[in-house]
């Protein structure tokens, strides 16, 4: 995810994104548990875009 398309995005839709984002970040590492995940890299991916997403709403707020 770049962060120019971040900054182009609503409150509204960061606190979407930022809800899917964690809902993706569970099933990975429910994944990661039983073996099933074939990249554990994107765990690390969706924490970052996690924290991506959290600087900007927080941009957005102050």
């Amino acid at each position: 995810m770049n962060t120019k398309d971040i900054r182009k995005m609503s409150v509204e839709d960061l606190n979407k994104k930022l809800k899917d984002l964690k809902e993706e970040l569970f099933n990975l590492r429910f994944q990661n548990t039983i073996n099933q995940l074939d990249n554990p890299h994107k765990i690390a991916d969706v924490k970052k875009d996690i924290a991506r997403v959290k600087t900007i709403l927080n941009e957005k707020n102050a």
